[in-house]
């Protein structure tokens, strides 16, 4: 069968690539085309676009951008076409996705989307679309099928692919090490894997290498953005930059400081205590908020899941130095504090049930296709 996929981010790009192997499990004449990253590329994906020149987040960014997000729409459409594939695949990535999932139905093209929009927290009604314009849906978290449910939205529940991730990650033995540990303790600095997020949020963590001399900084890099990029926004501060390697550092690391994402939840699995932070541009952080109102409590992965704040966050104005330096050393020297965490991770995991999810959802695919 001929597979469409489109992923808009690095997470997708990871979740893309393992739902592509156990595709090509089950079907050995799959071919894929589409858009994504260089782990998609891996698994046989004939890029169209790569997500590095599709990643823009937040309102004001997209305003900005809006002429090139329309033209590559405009030009996925038509590739699309082309193509002509049994099937489009959808990878999170909504505000471009879903205008391609309404196209795709048009032209009378199966429709599936993996990993849903966060429709739950702001923009409710594009439930209604997703129902007309979406054949399969496969969630990834369990309150969200539950939300679908109150809409009538028969969903598949298919578990979350970081778990499929962590495991064979850990399943390959002993981690590389991949930094010398020269001081006491380890952090992790998770800046994010969009330009915006790095430019925004990297400075302000890069400040705390000053309050620790006894920790010793290191930053987890995309490899698409570039050591220039990450130096930029260092002001002369001596943090390596290691790229490639986040789940190698994950299990050296004594805490983490992370921009709020997927990365929450990839660090809550590698057991390491964290600080959640997030901040976008003043006018972004308003719609923002006007649109989400009271729905939800909290922005981070372990957060939602839990329903309580197991992490803390630190979102815009909030994401102050002092603040920041202060759950710094909670999370590093408070021994009572780190504990509690450990646990509520461990119910986390538990919550998130087993591995399996690329696997699963892969099979539920064949058989709707067949």
């Amino acid at each position: 069968m001929k597979y469409y996929i489109i992923a808009g981010e690095a997470s997708g790009d990871l979740h893309a690539s393992n739902l592509m192997k156990q595709l090509k499990a089950k079907d050995e004449n799959a071919v894929f085309r589409g858009c994504g990253g260089d782990l998609m590329q891996e698994q046989g994906l004939d890029i169209f676009k790569h997500y590095k020149t599709m990643d823009y987040m937040g309102f004001a960014e997209v305003i900005v951008h809006l002429r090139e997000i329309l033209s590559n729409i405009k030009a996925t459409k038509e590739d699309i076409l082309q193509f002509n594939p049994d099937v489009v695949i959808l990878v999170d990535y909504p505000g471009f996705n879903l205008r391609i999932a309404e196209f795709s139905k048009k032209k009378n093209i199966k429709t599936f989307y993996y990993i849903s929009p966060q429709i739950w927290a702001w923009k409710r009604k594009r439930v209604y679309k997703i129902k007309r314009d979406v054949d399969k849906m496969f969630v990834v978290l369990p309150f969200v099928q539950d939300f679908y449910k109150t809409y009538d939205c028969n969903v598949d529940y298919v578990g979350h692919p970081l778990l499929d991730a962590v495991e064979s990650f850990k399943n390959k033995g002993e981690a590389e090490t991949v930094i010398q540990k020269t001081k006491e303790k380890l952090v992790l600095l998770l800046p994010g894997s969009r330009k915006q997020e790095v430019s925004r949020i990297l400075p302000q963590m890069a400040k705390l290498t000053t309050a620790f001399p006894d920790c010793q900084f290191v930053i987890a890099g995309v490899k698409s953005l570039g050591e220039e990029y990450y130096n930029a926004f260092l002001e002369g501060k001596d943090i390596p930059v290691i790229f490639g390697k986040t789940y190698n550092l994950l299990t050296q690391a004594d805490a983490a400081v992370v921009t709020s994402g997927t990365a929450s939840l990839e660090t809550a699995l590698f057991n390491v205590p964290q600080e959640v932070c997030y901040t976008t541009s003043a006018f972004s952080y308003r719609i923002a908020k006007m649109l989400i109102g009271n729905r939800i409590k909290y922005i981070s992965l372990p957060n939602l899941i839990m329903d309580k704040a197991i992490v803390k966050e630190l979102i815009q104005k909030d994401m102050s130095y002092d603040a920041m330096k202060t759950e710094l050393e909670s999370i590093l020297y408070n021994e009572e504090k780190r504990s509690s965490m450990f646990a509520d991770y461990t119910i986390l995991a538990e919550k998130l049930g087993g591995s399996g999810a690329s696997e699963r959802t892969a099979e539920l695919m064949w058989k709707y296709l067949n």
